[in-house]
């Protein structure tokens, strides 16, 4: 089974977790070993599933090589929880898995997490506020003014010969109020968001009524000159203690707020007050509302210009506050992993992983514990510190959009009878065009997922007996042979889920090794 990029889109967590399972189970070398005088067939020690599912993660391009072992090891922890593997007495349930020998195995059908079952929804065109346009005055119905043609006007005049100018008047629209204007940027900020991520419906990842259009809007205007957020309310600013031990640590050795070091080892105790601080707080940077969101972005990551607006875009969305603490953390972050005179901070750990294993979790991480989150959020920070100039700037093509149009809508305009009085401004598009590739793969993927769900349905009914389970797995065979593939890759695989009972022959009595009594004939002889 060939790993696949997994893009953006909802539940992509749970796709994430089910094509990992399959791959490890599929990719998994199942052998013999003997344990305590005793031999078993069909498994692996935990050393070798660490191996193997580092390498599998590693080379895998939704996870990608700075996957630890360490991150690993805690993944095969939930596959011990989750009873994705079980260990030689079929016991599970705990996180109790070590880096070590002990014996494991695959259950005979892994559980696959099954997908929410939502309302279809069509493709959704977010709608622009609308404005009643204000009556005119009887002075301005008719007004002979020349025609500023658009090109239905155009071809009318020119290829039917109208030499007459059309009745027009004059169109005025109300004062825009403020809360207007954020009604606008809200609305284009979804339209263009909704396009990026190339989604249907953006209600498939976040609630947008709970999208603040005022926080849009602060996220926009009220920077300074290096782009970080100023906070209205001042009370919700960083402590200076931890700004000063930030910049001590940013700007080493030079720390411009705190005296020179006077003992051995006081970056790292600077470093994990930081660490510590952010670890405390109960929600991530990131919010838990705009999870989904941030994890659809790690879809895109392969198209690196789509992946950065994106994230331009969705941080926009972020609470101010939480906004200017991910810039001036990802920026400390980021300044701390090239800084060549900061003495290292860890004796084991490179600097870089350092800094992701240690803020990973206080920018993202799911409300609900999920299996893939600390994975995710990992993957998610590692671009962040590689291009958070960009992405946690303002999009200036989004910006110059709202503004243009927020003035097409103040300005006074012409509308001529039977013509669109703003179609001097193209209307937001939604739809973008795909490879014959892309659409194949898309129209696969959406197919067989329900079809894997309905496979792993059948083979996890307890209710059905034995032979109707057989009856059904072989229709489904037949009729869908390459989603059955990739359950069932091997024919091991399969005679797992059916294992084959030993019949116990009955005991070999005495008395049936004697021939039965046999009566005398006697036989007659001729002499010669």
């Amino acid at each position: 089974m060939e790993p696949r990029l997994v893009g953006p889109g909802p539940y992509r967590a749970t796709r994430l977790w089910n094509e990992i399972i399959e791959l490890f189970r599929a990719g998994m070398p199942l052998r013999k070993h003997r344990c305590r005088f005793k031999s078993y067939e069909r498994c692996f020690k935990a050393s070798e599933a660490v191996d193997c599912l580092h390498e599998l993660l590693g080379s895998n391009q939704n996870f990608g090589p700075e996957v630890t072992r360490d991150q690993t090891v805690k993944l095969l922890k939930k596959f011990l929880k989750n009873h994705v593997i079980e260990d030689i007495k079929g016991r599970w349930g705990k996180e109790d898995f070590e880096d070590d020998g002990h014996l494991y195995r695959f259950p005979p059908s892994s559980p696959l997490k099954s997908y929410p079952k939502k309302p279809s929804c069509g493709k959704e065109v977010i709608k622009f506020p609308d404005w009643d346009e204000m009556k005119a005055g009887p002075f301005q119905e008719h007004i002979p003014v020349k025609s500023v043609m658009n090109s239905e006007m155009w071809y009318k005049r020119h290829s039917i010969a109208i030499g007459e100018v059309p009745a027009c008047k004059l169109v005025f629209r109300r004062d825009l109020t403020q809360t207007n204007i954020e009604e606008i940027w809200k609305s284009i900020t979804l339209s263009r968001l909704q396009k990026v991520l190339g989604l249907d419906s953006l209600d498939e990842v976040v609630d947008t009524k709970l999208v603040n259009s005022k926080h849009i809007v602060q996220n926009v205007y009220n920077v300074n000159k290096q782009g970080i957020v100023i906070l209205e309310d001042k009370s919700k600013e960083l402590p200076h203690w931890i700004l000063s031990a930030m910049k001590c640590l940013a700007n080493w050795p030079s720390c411009s707020d705190l005296k020179q070091p006077t003992y051995s080892g006081f970056e790292r105790d600077v470093f994990k007050t930081i660490v510590d601080y952010f670890g405390q707080m109960k929600e991530p940077l990131l919010t838990f509302h705009f999870f989904d969101i941030f994890v659809s972005v790690l879809g895109l990551l392969q198209k690196h210009s789509k992946a950065v607006e994106a994230l331009q875009i969705s941080c926009l969305l972020l609470p101010p506050e939480n906004r200017k603490r991910l810039q001036l953390l990802v920026r400390m972050m980021a300044r701390i992993s090239l800084n060549q005179d900061l003495p290292p901070l860890s004796e084991s750990v490179r600097t870089r992983t350092l800094m992701v294993q240690g803020f990973s979790r206080c920018i993202l991480c799911s409300k609900d514990e999920i299996d893939l989150d600390e994975l995710l959020a990992a993957k998610l920070v590692s671009f962040l510190m590689d291009n958070y100039q960009e992405i946690l700037s303002v999009p200036s093509a989004l910006k110059s959009s709202v503004e243009d149009h927020v003035v097409h809508l103040q300005r006074v305009q012409i509308k001529y009878a039977g013509a669109d009085s703003d179609a001097a401004l193209p209307p937001p598009s939604f739809c973008h065009q795909i490879t014959t590739g892309e659409f194949e793969y898309q129209r696969a993927t959406s197919s067989q997922e329900p079809l894997a769900a309905l496979l792993e349905e059948i083979v996890m009914n307890k209710e059905i007996s034995v032979k109707d389970k057989k009856k059904k797995l072989k229709q489904f065979q037949k009729s869908y042979p390459e989603v059955y593939r990739v359950r069932f890759p091997s024919p091991e695989t399969e005679a797992m889920l059916f294992p084959e009972k030993t019949k116990q022959k009955p005991p070999i009595l005495m008395w049936a090794l004697k021939k039965p009594f046999q009566p005398f004939h006697r036989t007659r002889s001729f002499r010669m």
